[in-house]
C-alpha cells in the first residue's frame, strides 16, 4: 500500500522536485481558480511530467457549492464545476475523486430527508457518467457530527461505484463519536481514507500521532479493507513525518491482525 498525498493543482510546480525525487502518489486538489486557468496543455504536459506512473486520485472544488441545494442554480453551478473535474479525469485518469456532502444539520434544519431527496438529484446522474469513465465518487465528511446522512446516502445510492472518503481529522474535529464509531456505520462503503490529526480546536492538519486521534484503533478497525489512504499535511516536512507514522501504524495493524494466527499453529508466547 502506498498512501497518497494531497497537493493543490496550483501548487504542483513549486513542489515538483519533492514529488518527483518521492515518487508520490498524489491526490489533486482543483479549486475553482485553477479549473478556469487550465488547459488542455498543461494538463497533457503534467501527464508527461509524472512519467514514473503514480496512482492518482482528485478532490474536487467545494467553496461555495452544495450538492444538495434547494436552490436550483446553486446545484448547477455546482454541477458545472463538477463536471469540469471529471472532464480532467478522461485525461489524467484518477482512479476516485472526493466531494463534499454539504450537509449541515442548522442549514437544512435537520432535515436529513430534504437534504437526501436533493442530493440524489445530483448524484445519480453524475455517479453514471463517473461510472462510464472508470472514476469512483467519494463523499467526504466535514461538519457531520455522526455519519446516519451519509449511510442513507449510501444505502439510497446503492452503486459499488460511489462511496464515502471518511475524514479521520474532521471527525475528530466535529463529531462527539470516535472514528471507530464511525466506521462501524459506514466500513462497508469506505473507498478512501483522510489522514491528518488535531487536537479539537481547529483544523490543524498535523501529522498522524500529533493531536488527538486514536489511531492504532482506526487502523485496526479498517483492517481488511481496501481503500485509498490520503496523507493531508500542508508542508513537506509533515508529509514525510506522516508518511513515516502512517507506515509504523500500518505494521502494526497488520501484526495484530496476524496475531491469533500465530498463537493458533503454536508459535512462542509473549
Amino acid at each position: 500500500m502506498q498512501p497518497h498525498v494531497h497537493v493543490p493543482y496550483d501548487r504542483i510546480g513549486e513542489h515538483l522536485s519533492f514529488i518527483l525525487d518521492n515518487r508520490l502518489n498524489l491526490e489533486i486538489y482543483f479549486n475553482a481558480a485553477s479549473l478556469d486557468a487550465m488547459d488542455l496543455s498543461s494538463l497533457k504536459r503534467l501527464k508527461e511530467t509524472l512519467s514514473y506512473g503514480p496512482s492518482l486520485s482528485f478532490h474536487a472544488p467545494f467553496m461555495d457549492l452544495c450538492p444538495a441545494a434547494l436552490d436550483t442554480r446553486i446545484r448547477k453551478v455546482t454541477l458545472e464545476r463538477f463536471h469540469q473535474v471529471l472532464a480532467i479525469a478522461e485525461i489524467l485518469s484518477p482512479g476516485s475523486i472526493v466531494f463534499h456532502s454539504g450537509y449541515e444539520k442548522w442549514k437544512y434544519a435537520f432535515n436529513v430527508s430534504l437534504w437526501l431527496e436533493k442530493s440524489l438529484e445530483t448524484w445519480v446522474p453524475f455517479n453514471e457518467k463517473a461510472r462510464e469513465r472508470g472514476v469512483k465518487i467519494a463523499i467526504e465528511n466535514i461538519f457531520e457530527d455522526e455519519p446516519s446522512n451519509l449511510r442513507m446516502l449510501m444505502e439510497a445510492m446503492s452503486s459499488g461505484n460511489f462511496g464515502i472518503c471518511f475524514d479521520a481529522g474532521h471527525c475528530n474535529l466535529f463529531s462527539a463519536l470516535p472514528p471507530t464509531a464511525w466506521i462501524d456505520e459506514l466500513k462497508p462503503y469506505i473507498i478512501e481514507l483522510h489522514l491528518h490529526d488535531n487536537d479539537k480546536t481547529a483544523d490543524q492538519h498535523l501529522p498522524p500521532g500529533e493531536g488527538s486521534i486514536d489511531f492504532p484503533a482506526l487502523f485496526s478497525a479498517m483492517r481488511d479493507s481496501d481503500c485509498i489512504y490520503t496523507i493531508e499535511a500542508h508542508t513537506r516536512e509533515r508529509v514525510m513525518k506522516s508518511l513515516e507514522r502512517l507506515k509504523g501504524y500500518l505494521d502494526q495493524s497488520f501484526i495484530t491482525a496476524r496475531e491469533p494466527d500465530n498463537v493458533s499453529s503454536g508459535s512462542p508466547g509473549r
